[in-house]
């Protein structure tokens, strides 16, 4: 058996998959490392009550299959626009079982080079600065360049003293029987969190969920790992008195008693920070989780950043102190933090896409996919806003990812979805513009549905750059500094083709910057 390969692959989660996939179609000579018995190991056990929170909206309108993955969370970017989730379930927020089973036949589909049951327990570098990866049986794997697609298989534990003595949302008690008249206590403010009390409304007597900030609405930050409109049952309990509370503040100390209740030592953060302690039934910690360094030699283990959770990453999403490492998936979100959709499926499917073609520039010379066009106001116009009115890309990677035009005499070539700091440092030296969808800079300052209609209806030009909701963002680097930016006005329902208040604003920008390049040329 060859065990050496020019990448290794930890993971056939869906970035592992979706990374080897694109390695296989290209000829590489590849092999995807999995610990569990068949790809999508996380998702046969998380979320725990079993249900999604990614889009899955199977009727959109549109036969367009680059429109509909703006409105498709779950599916890969495959060989066919029938390899797409949509085919397994018609539910908004569909059964986390039938994404398992999409993902282990993707992986049949696409015939992926998987090694199923082979959990890697130590990464350490060999001769030549090659990893070499041991699993549980004592075999070892070696690889030029490796790329971990582990996601967050750790749980986060914070650092309170008595956190030991709780249950955690990785293993606690789903049948809301359990629970039946007690006072229950979740720390933890995120999805994980509010998915497990609104399990608990119906049995549990009194339900408390803590954490020392503010919680964060989607639909506000429109960062989609905020809480999610589907799990905020429970805030309807909490504001119309039904015995339940939200508690900004933190958990100072778990203590358990000896009649197996728990009194928890908290200072609420709104009452200039008073102490209480306060009594329950049981204890959830729903914290969250982290990427686990573990298997890491010390002479290539990846930094740490976000409370070492997550490692950090250039903007090839390499690690910035192991060369040739690489990170797929929701680990790609360091690029992003909290700010776009890098964290899942929707989002990290273009950025795996991305790193793939970085790999192939870098080490097997093949340039990034691209076109020419003339360098003309009019060709670049018409390039632009045929992308921005269809790419799932841009629309799903908003304000990470960008289409690059970078001019050269009376060519300019057109390079789509690269992360925006990636094109910037790939072009310092030369004139070019990149095409974004992006909220407006202050979008979570407002009221989301405090939205002026006619404005928007209206596609007002005169005020394009103070737009906060989704519009497409044109900006002009010379000898990488910024030049000159571009809004293109907002609409109600992203059609950027309006002759008026589109086309021609953009033409006569691009005519103004072309025209001021050739000066200072």
């Amino acid at each position: 058996m060859d065990l050496a390969h020019d990448y290794l692959i930890i993971g056939a989660g869906p970035a592992g998959l979706q990374m080897g996939h694109h390695l296989a179609r290209a000829g590489r000579d590849v092999l995807i490392l999995e610990g569990g018995p068949a790809p999508g190991t996380f998702f046969r056990r998380f979320p725990r009550h079993r249900t999604l929170i990614s889009v899955n909206k199977v009727v959109t309108g549109s036969d367009d299959p680059e429109i509909n993955l703006r409105m498709d969370w779950n599916s890969l970017l495959g060989d066919a626009d029938d390899v797409r989730f949509t085919r397994y379930s018609d539910r908004y927020f569909p059964p986390a079982d039938e994404l398992v089973r999409y993902l282990e036949e993707f992986a049949i589909r696409h015939q992926l080079p998987i090694r199923t049951d082979t959990r890697v327990v130590r990464v350490e570098r060999g001769a030549e600065q090659r990893f070499r990866l041991t699993d549980q049986t004592g075999l070892v794997y070696e690889a030029r360049r490796l790329i971990v697609s582990t996601g967050v298989s750790a749980p986060y534990i914070p650092d309170i003293p008595g956190i030991e003595l709780v249950d955690q949302y990785r293993d606690v008690p789903v049948d809301p029987r359990e629970f039946e008249g007690l006072r229950v206590l979740i720390i933890g403010k995120g999805n994980s969190a509010f998915e497990t009390a609104d399990n608990l409304i119906a049995s549990a007597a009194v339900i408390h969920v803590a954490g020392p900030h503010s919680i964060k609405m989607a639909w506000r930050t429109h960062y989609v790992g905020h809480l999610r409109a589907v799990n905020n049952n429970f805030l309807d309990t909490y504001q119309l008195k039904s015995q339940n509370a939200l508690l900004d503040g933190s958990v100072e100390r778990i203590e358990r008693g000896q009649d197996g209740t728990f009194r928890v030592a908290f200072r609420f953060a709104r009452a200039n920070e008073v102490k209480k302690d306060l009594c329950y039934h049981r204890v959830i910690a729903c914290t969250g989780f982290k990427f686990d360094a573990s298997i890491f030699a010390a002479d290539c283990r990846p930094r740490l950043v976000h409370d070492d959770r997550f490692p950090d990453q250039t903007s090839g999403f390499e690690s910035v102190n192991v060369p040739g490492l690489f990170f797929a998936g929701t680990l790609m979100q360091v690029r992003d933090w909290k700010k776009s959709t890098s964290g899942f499926i929707h989002g990290f499917r273009y950025g795996v896409r991305a790193l793939h073609r970085m790999l192939e520039s870098r080490y097997e010379k093949v340039e990034w996919p691209h076109r020419t066009l003339p360098a003309e106001p009019a060709a670049l116009m018409e390039a632009v806003l045929g992308r921005v009115n269809r790419s799932s890309a841009l629309w799903q990677q908003f304000g990470f990812m960008c289409d690059s035009i970078t001019v050269d005499g009376d060519r300019a070539r057109y390079c789509e979805e690269l992360p925006l700091d990636h094109a910037r440092e790939q072009h310092r030296s030369a004139s070019h513009f990149t095409v974004s969808l992006e909220y407006g800079p202050d979008h979570d300052a407002h009221d989301p549905f405090d939205i002026d209609i006619a404005r928007i209806a209206q596609n007002e030009t005169a005020h394009a750059d103070q737009g906060h909701y989704l519009h497409p963002v044109v900006r002009h680097y010379r000898h990488g500094e910024l030049a000159a930016t571009h809004h293109v006005t907002e609409n109600l329902e992203n059609d950027w083709t309006w002759e008026a208040t589109h086309r021609q604003p953009l033409e006569a920008f691009f005519a103004r910057e072309l025209g001021r390049r050739a000066v200072a040329a």
